[in-house]
């Protein structure tokens, strides 16, 4: 495969998948229910077992 081919292919189907993960992880994100289990992660290094 030569460049101009990896570059038409990275082009094309690398920007959608790029875009499908970046939504992906944007909906696991703000997900109902994350935040109260991503402010429990925050507190970890803060507690003092």
């Amino acid at each position: 495969m030569d460049y101009n081919a990896m570059r038409i292919f990275a082009d094309s189907w690398g920007l959608l998948y790029m875009t499908l993960v970046f939504i992906g992880v944007v909906l696991f994100a703000f997900r109902p229910g994350s935040r109260k289990k991503a402010e429990e992660a925050a507190q970890i290094p803060l507690k003092d077992d």
